[in-house]
């Protein structure tokens, strides 16, 4: 008998999730299938229904389903209600279950590069749920202090507010993007995480973007990431490499989001390797 597991979304067509797990099941040669779902917003507790009734061990779930998803489900793990939504659906007997495994693959993908994440101060752009998810991994990884940025001061404090009991003793700031301090805080930044959708496909966009950025501020000693994949190489990567900063790219959390769900499902060690180069196949 083979297993189904599935992605739900609304697009879903450009996830790459489906040939990482593919090739994952084979290489481990797993009676398994893993299935993109094209579901929209409407028809999502019809489709997890039909999971139910299925007897499907799991899946995947993208936007714009991150967040409803939760309140059609028997048991949201502590993080994922922390950080509001779930990308991973799992079976506990007959119960269907939700965790959030971006958090931890955020921090697995910064440890395979070996930055130190333990008393780190971390500088976070973005409000949207990447960025809240990057700030739970992140806390429990150890961060001493973790500086929200956002457009809009209040979206930085509203997160700073949702999260801050749950993520102790991580000390948690808020700031505007325009706000005159910024260049004081990227200058005290051991790790800088770009978690907004502002990079995403290259561009005049994203080029704006980082312009507006103090990246000059930033210690030579900083790490960068942006969690963004499309490209590989995002317009603040290459401004960081230009200062001679180590970075880290977006497929990495990626490939260990995608990780920590298949040993959920299958009890079994993930293969890194395999799963890593049919991303860059998926890519090219």
């Amino acid at each position: 008998m083979t297993d189904v597991y599935a992605i739900l979304g609304f697009p879903v067509g450009h996830s790459r999730s489906p040939i990482m797990h593919n090739r994952a099941f084979a290489a481990l040669g797993l009676a398994a299938v893993y299935v993109p779902f094209a579901v929209a917003p409407e028809k999502l507790s019809a489709a997890i229904s039909g999971i139910r009734a299925l007897g499907m061990r799991g899946a995947n779930v993208t936007l714009p389903h991150k967040s409803a998803v939760m309140a059609l489900l028997d048991h949201v793990e502590p993080d994922a209600l922390a950080i509001g939504a779930v990308n991973t659906l799992y079976r506990d007997g007959e119960r269907l279950c939700g965790t959030n495994t971006d958090a931890e693959g955020l921090a697995r993908a910064l440890r395979e590069a070996s930055v130190q994440l333990a008393g780190a101060r971390v500088t976070l752009l973005g409000a949207g749920g990447a960025a809240r998810a990057s700030l739970v991994g992140l806390a429990r990884a150890g961060a001493a202090r973790i500086t929200v940025v956002a457009r809009r001061l209040a979206e930085a404090q509203g997160i700073v507010a949702e999260l801050a009991s749950a993520v102790q003793p991580c000390e948690l700031c808020a700031l505007g993007l325009a706000d005159v301090s910024l260049p004081q805080i990227f200058a005290a930044t051991d790790l800088l995480v770009q978690a907004t959708s502002a990079t995403l496909n290259g561009g005049p966009a994203a080029e704006a973007f980082i312009a507006g950025l103090p990246v000059a501020a930033l210690p030579a000693s900083a790490v960068v990431t942006d969690l963004v994949y499309r490209p590989l190489e995002t317009a603040l990567l290459r401004a960081a490499s230009q200062r001679g900063l180590r970075t880290v790219d977006g497929l990495g959390m990626l490939l260990h989001q995608g990780a920590l769900a298949f040993e959920r499902w299958t009890g079994r060690a993930a293969p890194l390797s395999v799963m890593r180069a049919a991303l860059l196949d998926a890519g090219s």
